[in-house]
């Protein structure tokens, strides 16, 4: 399958300078593409990942760059840790009014396996953080006049795919919360999305997931040719978090390659 690395020129969001920006999963993959297209938009960067070297590696990287990062190892299935990360970064960073919920487990799991809690487990790695995120960072949006949620869907209970029921409950999920919350914080111009990412090779998809089946699989079922690359996704929070996003809320914002 050929590459789709390659893009055209990186946009430019002046508006995202100085702003803070908290991704959560920001220590690989998607996240870390997020963390490092915000770091060079000139926004200040709190990100969190339960990943401790691979997170303040990236940290001290961005840093020696010149740039505002900041790095918590959190485990965000917590509450009260997580909550108490955000408030960490938020006097750090400054008041977040900028939210990604990106972290997800989409590890493979079976109907009959499932116990009560591993259910739990499993919608608190996909689903809990972020309602409880939100509820953190919402008070200082309201106080800034404004902020930009950004939920992550999938397109993986779009298609009907197998192998991970609770994930995909999961995400169906964040997009009927991305559609009350829209609602009811909207007053307060702060808008909630959901971005929709299709078969994304990072690391761990390529290393667990990506075979030859699953290449031509891709090839058959997106519109475009190539490989959707985690800066693909990147770029479109970037868009969303975004004052050109102005007007925009409620939304699924699918970058899929046109398989959905």
């Amino acid at each position: 399958m050929a590459s789709s690395k390659e893009m055209g020129p990186e946009a430019v969001y002046p508006d995202l300078r100085g702003k803070t920006v908290l991704i959560s999963g920001g220590g690989s993959g998607i996240g870390e593409a997020m963390v490092r297209a915000f770091a060079r938009q000139g926004a200040r960067v709190a990100f969190v990942d339960i990943a401790r070297e691979a997170g303040e590696k990236l940290e001290a990287e961005l840093r020696a760059e010149g740039h505002e990062v900041a790095f918590r190892c959190c485990d965000i299935t917590r509450e009260s840790a997580y909550r108490e990360a955000i408030e960490d970064l938020a006097k750090t960073q400054g008041p977040i009014t900028v939210l990604i919920n990106n972290a997800a487990s989409d590890t493979r799991h079976t109907l009959e396996e499932v116990g009560s809690d591993r259910f739990d487990q499993l919608i608190a790695v996909n689903l809990k953080h972020a309602f409880f995120a939100i509820q953190a960072v919402a008070p200082m949006m309201k106080e800034a006049g404004g902020g930009s949620i950004v939920n992550f869907g999938s397109i993986g209970w779009m298609t009907g795919s197998s192998g991970y029921p609770v994930y995909a409950a999961s995400k169906a999920a964040t997009h009927g919360l991305t559609k009350t919350l829209a609602r009811e914080l909207g007053p307060h111009r702060i808008r909630v999305n959901t971005l929709v990412p299709g078969w994304v090779m990072t690391d761990k998809q390529l290393a667990l997931w990506v075979d030859d089946a699953a290449r031509e699989l891709i090839r058959r079922s997106q519109c475009l040719p190539g490989s959707l690359e985690p800066a693909h996704i990147a770029s479109m929070a970037l868009f969303l978090a975004s004052g050109a996003s102005a007007m925009c809320t409620a939304q699924n914002f699918v970058v899929d390659g046109g398989w959905v």
